[in-house]
């Protein structure tokens, strides 16, 4: 006599498929880096991160501070103390900014694949 199955085996075998259907279609959630910004410098001052990764801008300074991309291809609002700008970097090079309030206060991404 063939056995039939019981719904808490039914139960527990929809649950090992959608678990395991779920774990091999889920995306990894992609690299992050955070570049700070305090005594009126960025830190690190060069960052090496591969493409796809975020990069959060802190200002930590108690004066207001913003991110602009030398070739102009990005710039922040001006950030307050611990306001943030995030910014994701696809492709491989480098990548050159600097403060749009303080000019002197420099730093680059090196975008490597």
């Amino acid at each position: 006599m063939k056995r039939l199955m019981s719904r808490r085996d039914c139960g527990a075998g929809v649950l090992v498929f959608a678990a395991a259907y779920l774990v091999s279609n889920a995306k990894a959630a992609p690299p992050e880096a955070t570049v700070s910004i305090d005594n009126f410098t960025f830190k690190p001052n060069v960052l090496t991160i591969k493409p796809g990764t975020i990069v959060t801008f802190v200002n930590h300074d108690d004066i207001p501070h913003s991110i602009v991309e030398t070739g102009g291809k990005f710039k922040s609002k001006v950030l307050d103390t611990d306001e943030s700008f995030k910014m994701t970097f696809e492709t491989a090079g480098d990548v050159s900014y600097f403060c749009g309030l303080h000019p002197h206060m420099t730093g680059r991404i090196v975008v490597a694949s």
